[in-house]
């Protein structure tokens, strides 16, 4: 079940395509049902409009960045090492020799990577490689992933040294997997988390999944508690936040199915080929030795078996 559902591709889920998708339900339905139909497409168009506005997407926002609150004294929290997530890019950007470069996301997070490095002095993993939650990325996209981008993005823009380049993850449970690793080798326990506020929240799971001390490093807040008039007009900037909250609300409801379905499993990248984040890491059955038969006691004198009677010898034919 969680194979199919995983196969099925996310945008059918996320706003606006879903909405779209209800729309058309309730136009279909209008000429069996009228009455039905009118409701939902109507229901469909109303959150269209309302998920479209920054005011409207407020309501899926809000839960998620206030599972987080802003890092106060990053230089007061015992972290050893900073580790910044991969988030998109922009392909083949022109002005950058045809190189790929971090999306406005991820270069929020390089931001503050950044910002945090110069306070703290720690040293800097970047993590992100190509391809999808459970889709390897083509051969000829393997040579330079998103980490490469971050790290060289760090390096040259921000004059930020970095440390570690972790380039084999897919997806957000990957990027934990294969950092640990790293990390590990180095002695390195406890982290700063720099991601955005909305991920946070999932982000940190799977990171103390894999056993690292997380102290969370959230950036790029968006909630606005005083919104004005034009916050409530349809936008392309409050459907976007819409798009990402939905996305990030179906991937913690995602992760706890998995992990019921296989609790407290974990693999280790060493022995493994890479996991999918999405789905639940298989379980390897464990086979008890076989028993070898114990030695039979010596029977006590009480239950030592009677002695067969003697047999009377046969007559000698005459």
């Amino acid at each position: 079940m969680l194979d199919l559902i995983n196969a099925l591709p996310r945008n059918l889920f996320l706003p606006p395509t879903s909405l779209y998708l209800i729309i058309a339900l309730g136009l279909v339905l209008w000429r069996f049902r009228p009455r039905a139909g009118r409701i939902v497409a109507g229901t469909g168009l109303a959150l269209l409009t309302l998920m479209s506005s920054n005011a409207g997407s407020s309501f899926l926002v809000r839960p998620l960045e206030e599972l987080t609150k802003p890092l106060a004294r990053p230089e007061s929290a015992s972290a050893e090492a900073i580790v910044v997530l991969a988030a998109g890019r922009l392909r083949s950007a022109g002005e950058y020799d045809n190189r790929d470069i971090p999306d406005h996301t991820a270069l929020a997070r390089l931001r503050y990577g950044a910002h945090l490095q110069r306070r703290t002095g720690l040293p800097i993993l970047v993590t992100g490689g190509n391809g999808g939650s459970g889709v390897d990325p083509a051969t000829i996209d393997m040579g330079y992933t998103k980490a490469d981008a971050m790290a060289r993005a760090l390096r040259e823009d921000f004059g930020v040294p970095v440390k570690w380049i972790e380039r084999r993850s897919r997806d957000t449970g990957e990027n934990a997997i294969y950092s640990n690793l790293l990390l590990r080798k180095a002695g390195v326990k406890r982290i700063l988390l720099v991601t955005d506020a909305m991920h946070m929240h999932r982000a940190r799971n799977v990171f103390e999944r894999e056993g690292l001390q997380v102290v969370e490093a959230p950036t790029m807040f968006v909630y606005n508690p005083n919104y004005g008039f034009d916050a409530w007009l349809p936008s392309a900037e409050g459907m976007r936040r819409s798009w990402y909250a939905t996305y990030e609300l179906l991937g913690l409801a995602w992760y706890r199915i998995r992990d019921r379905e296989a609790p407290g499993a974990k693999q280790d990248p060493v022995a493994t080929t890479p996991r999918r984040a999405a789905l639940p890491p298989a379980l390897t059955p464990v086979l008890a030795p076989a028993l070898k038969p114990a030695p039979a006691a010596a029977p006590s004198p009480s239950q030592a078996p009677a002695k067969a009677p003697a047999t009377a010898p046969a007559p000698v034919a005459n």
